[in-house]
C-alpha cells in the first residue's frame, strides 16, 4: 500500500480546504531550477515556432508537424537553441515527453504538476549538434501522453521554438559530427520504445563509409514501479509480501548497447525522480535533478567502425536493465564524424570486453522489515584499429563505476530509507567523462485508508559531472545538489497537510566557460532566496 500511495500521490494533492494543524499549500510558484540558461550569441538570428499544441487526451496522439529552416538564416550556424514553454492549470499527473526532429531525439523531459490557479515553466537546450539535420525541412514530433477528465483536469499547453544563430567571423560554426543517424524506425512517429524485461530496441542504421568517429547518445527512463528503481526491494521480498504494494527487481540498473549482436558497452542511469515522486510537495517549486532537463548518456562506438563502413545496414541494440518489473523507455541517436580525405575508413575490432555486471545483494531482517545492501564494481572496455587518411589509428572506449545502495524497510514497511551512491567515468580516446550520483531518501507513511493518511519525507539528491581532455584539461563541470523535505495527508477525506521546503545549489561552468554558483531556497512552495555569485571551478 505504501508504494501505491507514493505512485498516486500526485492525484491526491489539490483542491481541498484549509486545515488548522498543518500548513496546506494549494498554490505554488512557477517551477524553476538553478541551472544556467543556454547563452545566446550576439549574431543575426531567426526564430521559428516549431509547435504550439495542447496535449489533453493525447496518449497515442503525438503532435506531428514539419520544421523548416528559415530562409533568412540560411548557411552555417554558430548555435541552434530549442526553447520549451508550457502551462497547465488544475490537477494532473507528471507526464513524460520527448521531441524528435527528422527521427532524432533532441530532447526528453517530464512535466511539473499544476495547481488550481495554473503554472508556467520553461527550459532551453542547445541542439547545435543536430545541425546536419536542420538544413532541410524535417518531420517534427512531440509525444506527451496525457489524460483529461472530470478528475484530472489539467491539459498541457506547449510551445516549442527553434532559434538559429548565424555564424560569422567572431562566432564560427563549431566543430562537430557531420552526420546524425537517428535510431527511430519512423521519422514521423515518436522514436522511443517502452520495453519490459527481456525485450530489446533494435535499430537499423547505415553508417557513412568514411566515418572516422562514431558515438551513441542514449536516453533512458523507468516508468511505473521502475520510476522508483533506486528504492525497489529484492523480488523475493515483494513476492513474499504481495499485500504490501512493494516494487521488486532490486536497486541496480544499467542499459546495455550492442552492435550487430556484439556487446559494445553499458551506461549507468541517474536516479531521476518525477515531480510527483515520493511526495509532490518536495518538488514545488524546485523540480528534481534530471526531471525537466533530462540528459542523455554517451558511449563511443568508434572501435566498431571497421565493421560498419561497408555500406550495409547494421543493427544497434539497446537493452533495458535486467530483472526490471515495469517498463523503461529507451531511445537515441548516433553521431558520425567523417574523414573527408578518403572514401572509406576500414579497420578491425581488437577487443570487446563487456562482461555482464556482477550484482551482489545482502539481505537481512525478517518478513517485511528488511535491509538490502547492493554493491557492483563494474567495468568494460573496447578497442579497435582504424585505417584513415592520417594512417593507422588505435581507438579505445570504456566505462567503470562503483555502485552502492542500501534500502531499509522498518515499522512494517511504514518507513523506507535509501542511501544510493555511484561514482564512475566513461573514457574515449583522451576524453574522460566523470560522474557522481548521490541520493538519500527517507519517507514515513501513516496509513489507515484512502481518506486518512499522512506521508512525510526528506530527500537529498546530487549529480556531479566533469569532462576532462588530455592531461586533466577541464572542458565541462557541474555540481547540482538539492535538499528537500515535506509531505501531505488527509483526514476524513479532507486535505489537512501539504507543505514543503527545499534548496538547490548549482555550481559549474556555463556554456561560455564562466564558472557560476547559484543557490535557491524555498518554503511553502515559494522562493525565499535566490543568489548567484561568480565562482572558481576546478
Amino acid at each position: 500500500m505504501r508504494r501505491l500511495l507514493i505512485a498516486t500521490a500526485a492525484f491526491l494533492l489539490l483542491g481541498a480546504t484549509q486545515a488548522t494543524a498543518d500548513t496546506v499549500v494549494t498554490d505554488y510558484q512557477d517551477p524553476l531550477q538553478a541551472l544556467p540558461s543556454v547563452s545566446r550569441p550576439a549574431t543575426d538570428s531567426c526564430t521559428v515556432t516549431a509547435m504550439h499544441h495542447v496535449f489533453a487526451n493525447s496518449y497515442g496522439q503525438p503532435y506531428v508537424g514539419t520544421l523548416t529552416p528559415p530562409s533568412s538564416c540560411a548557411g552555417d550556424w554558430t548555435k541552434v537553441v530549442l526553447d520549451w514553454t508550457a502551462s497547465s492549470a488544475g490537477r494532473q499527473y507528471d507526464r513524460l515527453a520527448g521531441i524528435w526532429i527528422g527521427g532524432a531525439e533532441v530532447a526528453r523531459t517530464s512535466t511539473p504538476e499544476p495547481d488550481p490557479t495554473g503554472i508556467t515553466w520553461h527550459f532551453d537546450k542547445d541542439i547545435t549538434e543536430f545541425s546536419p539535420l536542420l538544413h532541410q525541412a524535417q518531420p517534427f514530433v512531440v509525444d506527451l501522453g496525457n489524460i483529461v477528465n472530470d478528475t484530472y483536469t489539467g491539459p498541457y499547453d506547449v510551445t516549442v521554438t527553434i532559434t538559429y544563430f548565424k555564424a560569422d567571423r567572431h562566432h564560427p560554426a563549431p566543430r562537430q559530427a557531420d552526420k546524425v543517424l537517428p535510431l527511430a524506425a519512423d521519422h514521423n512517429s515518436p522514436g522511443w520504445q517502452a520495453l519490459g524485461d527481456g525485450q530489446t530496441y533494435n535499430a537499423q542504421v547505415t553508417v557513412p563509409g568514411n566515418t572516422a568517429k562514431l558515438t551513441a547518445e542514449i536516453y533512458a527512463r523507468g516508468g511505473g514501479c521502475e520510476e522508483f528503481w533506486w528504492s525497489n526491494v529484492p523480488t523475493s521480498v515483494s513476492q513474499g509480501n504481495p499485500d504490501a504494494g512493494l516494487c521488486g527487481g532490486g536497486t541496480y540498473r544499467e542499459v546495455d548497447v550492442a552492435v550487430d549482436g556484439h556487446p559494445a558497452g553499458a551506461v549507468m542511469p541517474y536516479p531521476t525522480i518525477y515531480t510527483g515522486g515520493v511526495a509532490p510537495m518536495l518538488w514545488r517549486p524546485i523540480s528534481a535533478i534530471d526531471a525537466i532537463v533530462t540528459l542523455p548518456y554517451t558511449i563511443d562506438l568508434s572501435p566498431f567502425i571497421g565493421t560498419l563502413t561497408d555500406g550495409k545496414a547494421h543493427t544497434i541494440t539497446l537493452t533495458p536493465p535486467k530483472g526490471i518489473v515495469d517498463v523503461w523507455t529507451l531511445g537515441g541517436n548516433l553521431f558520425a564524424t567523417t574523414d573527408p580525405h578518403t572514401k572509406r575508413v576500414t579497420g578491425e575490432l581488437r577487443t570487446a570486453d563487456v562482461p555482464e555486471a556482477q550484482v551482489h545483494t545482502d539481505l537481512t531482517g525478517t518478513g517485511i522489515d528488511v535491509t538490502a545492501t547492493t554493491t557492483v564494481d563494474r567495468s568494460w572496455h573496447t578497442e579497435g584499429v582504424l585505417h584513415t587518411s592520417q594512417g593507422r589509428i588505435t581507438v579505445k572506449a570504456g566505462g567503470q563505476w562503483t555502485f552502492a545502495n542500501t534500502t531499509s524497510l522498518t515499522d512494517s514497511a511504514a518507513r523506507q530509507q535509501t542511501t544510493h551512491r555511484v561514482d564512475g567515468a566513461y573514457t574515449a580516446n583522451g576524453r574522460t567523462d566523470r560522474f557522481g550520483f548521490t541520493l538519500d531518501a527517507d519517507s514515513t507513511t501513516a496509513y489507515t485508508d484512502s481518506n486518512n493518511y499522512r506521508i512525510d519525507a526528506t530527500v537529498h539528491m546530487g549529480r556531479v559531472l566533469r569532462t576532462e581532455l588530455g592531461h586533466g584539461r577541464l572542458l565541462a563541470f557541474s555540481d547540482d545538489q538539492i535538499d528537500t523535505s515535506g509531505g501531505f495527508g488527509r483526514t476524513n477525506g479532507q486535505l489537512t497537510y501539504a507543505d514543503g521546503q527545499s534548496s538547490e545549489r548549482w555550481r559549474g561552468l556555463d556554456d561560455t566557460g564562466r564558472c557560476l554558483d547559484r543557490t535557491l531556497v524555498t518554503a511553502h512552495g515559494w522562493v525565499t532566496g535566490d543568489r548567484t555569485v561568480n565562482a572558481r571551478c576546478r
